[in-house]
C-alpha cells in the first residue's frame, strides 16, 4: 500500500537520499547545504512544496512542485522534481505522485499541469505518455552567469 501526503519533519534523511538520487540521475550538483535551504523552503510551503510517497511508513518518493502566474490563463503548476527510489518503482508511486500534484492544482483553481524530463528518460516518459500529453516544446537554458 503506497500513501501519498506531505513531508514530515521525520522525513528529512530519507527525503535528502531521496533528493540526492535525483540530483545524480540528471548530473546536477547540489553543495550539502543546498538540501538542507531546500528542505526548509520545503517545509514553510509558500513558494514550493513537496510531497511524498511511503510504502510501510518509509519514504519511497517525493514530488515538489511550484504555482506561478502565466501571462495568458490562471495560475499554472510547474513539477519540477519527481523522484522514485529504485526499489519501489513500477508499483505506481509516480503515477500517485503526479495524480496528488494534480489534485493540488484544481484546488489552486491552476489551468495548467506541466513538467520536464530529458528526452532520454525512457522509463518516466512511458508513465508520462499514459497521464499527459506531449506538446512538443523544447526548452533551452540561458546562461545568467
Amino acid at each position: 500500500m503506497i500513501e501519498i501526503g506531505s513531508l514530515r519533519d521525520e522525513d528529512r534523511t530519507d527525503w535528502e537520499v531521496l533528493a540526492r538520487g535525483y540530483k545524480t540521475f540528471y548530473r546536477t550538483t547540489v553543495p550539502d547545504q543546498g538540501y538542507e535551504e531546500a528542505w526548509q523552503r520545503l517545509r514553510r510551503g509558500s513558494e514550493v512544496h513537496g510531497i511524498g510517497a511511503r510504502s510501510d511508513g518509509k519514504l519511497v518518493g517525493i514530488a515538489h512542485y511550484l504555482f506561478h502566474p502565466t501571462f495568458w490563463m490562471e495560475d499554472s503548476c510547474y513539477l519540477q522534481d519527481l523522484f522514485v527510489a529504485e526499489a519501489a518503482r513500477g508499483r505506481g508511486v509516480a503515477r500517485l505522485l503526479i495524480e496528488k500534484v494534480a489534485e493540488a492544482s484544481r484546488e489552486r483553481g491552476a489551468a495548467r499541469l506541466y513538467w520536464t524530463t530529458q528526452e532520454d528518460n525512457t522509463a518516466a516518459r512511458a508513465l508520462y505518455d499514459k497521464v499527459a500529453s506531449f506538446r512538443g516544446f523544447i526548452r533551452y537554458d540561458h546562461p545568467l552567469t
